[in-house]
């Protein structure tokens, strides 16, 4: 396989690709991760995913396979963010603790002129937490860059979720099976 551009900063997509060995160089430019407010929840990470990849094709000189990914967390059709600060973190774990929510990671991939694009959704359901696994893992894994507020593969993970249905990468921010898939019959 050639060696495709990663549209990421994301450690967790990096490692991913990594343990797939899939060849790639990262380069990433700032997009506003805005989108229309009409759009259907699980359009909204490949809309975001394909800003991401377009911004990036727009930097170079030749043609490169890019793979761009964005992940959402869901909530009741309520698209939960990344978390302000301590105060909000709590208050996403408080409200995903005992119940069901959907992991959606949408997907694009560049290639010249053609597009692969798709969204992968995992539930996820979450034991009832406490306040002090709450504060604790807050306080230790500081889960600020997260959307929803934690990461599966940390402590909480371990813990405090009682099943999946789906693709755990995905949750880790990158269906890597699929994508491997897509990236074959580019």
């Amino acid at each position: 396989m050639e060696r495709i551009i990663l549209a990421s900063q994301s450690p967790r997509r990096k490692q991913l690709l990594e343990w797939a060995e899939v060849p790639f160089d990262i380069m990433v430019k700032e997009t506003e991760e805005l989108y229309p407010s009409d759009l259907p929840v699980e359009e909204v990470p490949v809309y975001i995913a394909r800003n991401k990849a377009l911004a990036v094709k727009e930097e170079l000189s030749h043609d490169r396979v890019i793979l761009a990914a964005d992940t959402i967390v869901v909530l009741d059709n309520e698209i939960i963010g990344k978390p302000k600060n301590r105060t909000d973190a709590v208050k996403i774990l408080n409200n995903l603790s005992g119940k069901k929510h959907l992991v959606i990671t949408g997907v694009v991939i560049l290639d010249g002129e053609e597009e692969i694009s798709f969204a992968d959704i995992t539930e996820v359901y979450f034991n009832e937490l406490t306040n002090d696994q709450i504060a604790f893992y807050v306080d230790k894994y500081k889960p600020y860059d997260k959307a929803g507020a934690y990461a599966i593969q940390e402590w909480i993970g371990v813990v405090g979720i009682k099943s999946v249905n789906g693709d755990f990468y995905n949750v880790m921010g990158l269906p890597v099976s699929r994508v491997v898939q897509e990236l074959k019959k580019v």
